[in-house]
C-alpha cells in the first residue's frame, strides 16, 4: 500500500468528522411533526395535523376499519397554521381554523407577504373524504352542538352560529346576540339549549348563560371579579367556574406570579352561585392558563381542576353534593399536564414528569391514569419515549410519541393495557437521520447559590470511554429555551415546531463536533412552583443568568471542551440571556446567536405593552434596565448573530433594531438575518431552515469545530 493512502486512511478513520454519518439541517428537520391531537370520546375517531417541511394537512384515523385519511389538500410552506381542531359528536365533521388571529394593526400573519392578504378562518370538513373543506367564515373556537347542526365560532370577539344542515356550499351564519365586552371560553349546553361564555370587560369578567329558546342571558353571580373557564354540569342545570380577583386601578400583573382563586358553582337558572373551593394562597395564574382543559365537571358529577396549592401543578377533584377539601388525585413531586377522561368519567388520563422508575423522566413525559372514585395511579407508558396529549376515542388511548430519535407523531393503545401501535408516520423520511442522531444524556447542574439545574447534554461522539486529559479539545455550546415557563426534554418537543425545531438543532450541532448543553434554567417548567417562581428573576434581577453561569462552567470543567471556545444560542427569552451573557462575560463567552430576544427589560414595559406582561412600572425600571443586556453594552466584545421576524407579536422586532444600532456604533461584530411578516415562532419551514442554516455558517466563521471546519 502506498504510504499516502495508508495516512489518508488512518486520517479517515481518526477524523472527529467521521466518527458518526455525516447530514444537513435540512435532513434532520425533514421528519412529520404532528399536533392538534383531538377525539370524538363515543366515536373511535381521532384527527391530527401533520406538518411535513412546513405543508401542513389534516389527518383521520378510524380504528373499526384500521385506516388512515388525508382529509386537506394544502400543497405549499405558506405559514397558514392549521389550529383548533373539533371532530363532531358522531365523529362525521371535522372542524378547524386556518390562518392566525390579528395584530395590534389588525392584520393576520401573511409570511410570505401575499398581496391578497391573509385571514383566519374556520372551516369544516367530513371526515369520510367525501368532500373538501366548506368555509364558514373569518374567526376562530369552533365548536360543534351536541346534535352536531349547528356550529358555534368566535367573530371579532362576538359569538355567531352557522347552520350545518343547510345543503349548499356556502353555509349561512349570524351573529346570536349582542354583548357589551369580548366574548369567549363559549361552551354549548349538555342538552343543545344553552350556551355559556365569558364576558371578558377589561378590569372584570361576566360569566353568562344565553337561553336559545327564550334568546335571554343570565348572568352568573356578576360582581367586581374576572370569572373564567366556566364548565357544564352533566345535567346542563348548572356552571361551575373559576374566580379571581378584578384588576385594580394602575395594577400591573406579573405573569409568573400568581393570585389567589376560587371555584364557584352556579345555577343556570337563577345565575345564584356558591363557593365550593378557595385557594389558600396566591396559587392561581399558571395553573389555570397552562393546562388545555384547567376546570372539567364529568359525568360521573365530579369536578376536576388544577392546583399549585402544594407546590407542584396537580390534579383534584371535587364532589359539588358534599362538603370537605378537595381530593389529591395526583399525589407527588411531579407536575401533571394534558389530560383525558373516559366517556364514562371513571378514569383519567393525563401526561406528567413523574420520576418513579426513572430520576431522567424528570426531563420527559409519560401516560399515566387515575381512578377518579378511589385516586389509585397506575402508569400507561414508560422508557426513553416522550408521550402526550392523551385523547380516549371509544376502546382506545391515543397520544403524541417521540423519542430521542424520533419526532412527534400520533400512537395509539387498546384500553386497558394494549401494546403501542404508531399511526402517523409509520416510517419517517428516508433522508431523516435517525441512526445518526446522538441520544443526549441527563446532567444536574449546580448553580452558585446552591440550585440545582437539569440540563441535557449532546455529546459529538460515539458512546465509548470517559473524557480524558487525551480526549481532543472541541467547542462548547449553550441552548437557553424560551419562554420562559418550559422545559426541554431528552428527547423531540412536544410543544410546537419552535421547541421541536431546536432539539433537532442540537442534534445537528452536536455532529459538527460541539459539546452542546440545553440548559433549564431557574423560571421554568416541571421542577415545582418555587423554581418557576425563583426571587429575582428576569426584569427583577436576572437571577436565572446564575444558572447560564453554572453551564458554562461545566463545560470549562470537561476535559473535551476548550475553556476558551464556548458560544451560547437561544430564542425569546434564551434570546434575552444569550445577549445577557455577551454583555455581561463576553470575557467567558465566544460568540452567541440571539433570536427575536428582549433586550431592555423596562422599555419593554413602557414600549411595547402595559409592563410587558410582567409588571414592570416606574419603581421597578431601574432594576428592569439593569437586568437587560442594554445595561451592559460596553462590555460587549463577542460577535453575535441577530435573527427576528418583523411582525413578532410576542417580542417587538424594535428591540432588535435598537440594540444593533447600538452594538454596531460600539464596533461590536454583528450579523443580521431579518424576515418580513414572519411572526415570533416562525411559520415558515424554509424560514426555520435559513435560520439554522446562518447559525452554522456564523459558527464556523466565529467558533469552528473540527468537523464543521471540514465542512465543504
Amino acid at each position: 500500500m502506498r504510504p499516502g493512502l495508508l495516512l489518508f486512511l488512518i486520517t479517515l478513520i481518526s477524523s472527529p468528522s467521521s466518527a458518526q454519518p455525516r447530514y444537513t439541517i435540512r435532513n434532520v428537520l425533514s421528519a412529520p411533526y404532528c399536533s392538534g391531537l383531538v377525539a370524538a370520546p363515543q366515536t373511535d375517531r381521532v384527527a391530527w395535523v401533520a406538518s411535513e417541511e412546513g405543508i401542513r394537512n389534516l389527518w383521520t384515523h378510524r380504528f373499526s376499519d384500521n385506516a388512515s385519511r388525508q382529509l386537506t389538500q394544502y400543497s405549499a410552506d405558506d405559514g397558514q397554521d392549521l389550529t383548533e381542531l373539533q371532530l363532531s359528536p358522531d365523529g362525521s365533521l371535522l372542524a378547524y381554523v386556518r390562518g392566525g388571529g390579528k395584530n395590534g394593526e389588525g392584520v393576520s400573519p401573511n409570511p410570505t407577504s401575499d398581496p391578497a392578504g391573509a385571514e383566519q378562518t374556520v372551516f369544516v370538513v367530513p371526515t369520510d373524504g367525501s368532500g373538501p373543506p366548506l368555509r364558514i367564515g373569518s374567526g376562530s373556537r369552533p365548536q360543534f352542538s351536541p346534535d352536531a347542526t349547528k356550529l358555534l365560532f368566535s367573530q371579532g370577539g362576538q359569538l355567531h352560529v352557522a347552520d350545518l344542515t343547510a345543503k349548499q356550499t356556502n353555509i349561512p351564519t349570524n351573529k346570536i346576540f349582542s354583548a357589551r365586552g369580548r366574548q369567549g371560553e363559549a361552551r354549548w349546553s349538555p342538552d343543545g339549549q344553552k350556551i355559556v361564555f365569558t364576558s371578558f370587560r377589561g378590569y372584570h369578567n361576566f360569566i353568562g348563560v344565553y337561553d336559545l329558546s327564550r334568546q335571554r342571558i343570565t348572568w352568573l353571580s356578576p360582581g367586581v371579579d374576572r370569572d373564567q373557564l366556566p364548565v357544564w354540569s352533566p345535567d346542563s342545570r348548572k356552571v361551575a367556574f373559576m374566580r379571581v380577583p378584578g384588576q385594580r386601578h394602575g395594577e400591573l400583573e406579573n405573569i409568573m406570579g400568581g393570585q389567589p382563586f376560587e371555584i364557584r358553582e352556579a345555577d343556570a337558572e337563577t345565575g345564584e352561585s356558591r363557593q365550593l373551593f378557595q385557594s389558600p394562597a396566591d396559587d392561581g395564574g399558571f395553573a389555570q392558563y397552562y393546562p388545555a382543559e384547567p376546570l372539567r365537571w364529568t359525568t360521573s358529577n365530579k369536578i376536576v381542576f388544577y392546583s399549585e396549592h402544594d407546590g407542584w401543578m396537580h390534579l383534584y377533584a371535587l364532589d359539588p353534593t358534599k362538603t370537605g377539601p378537595p381530593m389529591l388525585l395526583t399525589p407527588g413531586t411531579f407536575e401533571v399536564e394534558e389530560t383525558a377522561l373516559t366517556p364514562d368519567g371513571r378514569f383519567l388520563y393525563y401526561s406528567s414528569n413523574n420520576p418513579r422508575f426513572d430520576p431522567a423522566d424528570r426531563d420527559r413525559r409519560h401516560l399515566w391514569r387515575v381512578d377518579l372514585t378511589t385516586s389509585q395511579n397506575e402508569p400507561i407508558t414508560q422508557g426513553k419515549g416522550i408521550e402526550t396529549d392523551p385523547v380516549v376515542a371509544g376502546s382506545y388511548i391515543v397520544y403524541r410519541s417521540a423519542s430521542w430519535n424520533r419526532s412527534t407523531g400520533i400512537a395509539a393503545r387498546r384500553l386497558p393495557d394494549g401494546p403501542e401501535t404508531r399511526l402517523y408516520p409509520t416510517r419517517p423520511p428516508d433522508q431523516f437521520p435517525a441512526a445518526a442522531l446522538i441520544e443526549p444524556k441527563a446532567v444536574v447542574l449546580k448553580s452558585p447559590d446552591g440550585l440545582d439545574i437539569h440540563a441535557q447534554l449532546f455529546l459529538p461522539h460515539a458512546p465509548g470511554p470517559a473524557p480524558s486529559a487525551h480526549t481532543p479539545r472541541r467547542p462548547g455550546l449553550i441552548f437557553l429555551h424560551g419562554g420562559p415557563i418550559r422545559q426541554m426534554l431528552l428527547g423531540w418537543h412536544y410543544r410546537g415546531s419552535y421547541y421541536a425545531n431546536a432539539y433537532a438543532m442540537n442534534q445537528y450541532l452536536a455532529a459538527q463536533g460541539y459539546v452542546v448543553l440545553s440548559v433549564n434554567f431557574r423560571t421554568g417548567i416541571g421542577y415545582g412552583k418555587a423554581f418557576r417562581r425563583a426571587e429575582r428573576q428576569g426584569p427583577r434581577g436576572a437571577s436565572e443568568y446564575q444558572d447560564v453561569l453554572a453551564a458554562a462552567r461545566y463545560l470549562q470543567g470537561r476535559p473535551d471542551v476548550d475553556p476558551l471556545k464556548i458560544g451560547l444560542w437561544g430564542g425569546s427569552y434564551g434570546g434575552y440571556l444569550t445577549a445577557l451573557a455577551l454583555a455581561r462575560n463576553s470575557d467567558l463567552f465566544a460568540c452567541g446567536i440571539d433570536l427575536h430576544g428582549v433586550h431592555d427589560w423596562s422599555w419593554r414595559g413602557n414600549f411595547f405593552s402595559p409592563g410587558g406582561g410582567w409588571g414592570i412600572g416606574e419603581k421597578e425600571a431601574k432594576v428592569a434596565f439593569e437586568s437587560s443586556p442594554n445595561f451592559n453594552l460596553d462590555f460587549w466584545r463577542s460577535p453575535c448573530l441577530f435573527v427576528h421576524g418583523d411582525d413578532d407579536r410576542n417580542v417587538t422586532f424594535a428591540e432588535t433594531v435598537d440594540l444593533v444600532q447600538k452594538l454596531r456604533e460600539r464596533r461590536v461584530p454583528v450579523e443580521v438575518l431579518v424576515f418580513p411578516d414572519d411572526v415570533h415562532s416562525f411559520l415558515l419551514h424554509r424560514n426555520w431552515v435559513r435560520t439554522y442554516e446562518t447559525m452554522d455558517q456564523f459558527l464556523r466563521k466565529h467558533m469552528p469545530s473540527a468537523a464543521s471546519r471540514s465542512k465543504p
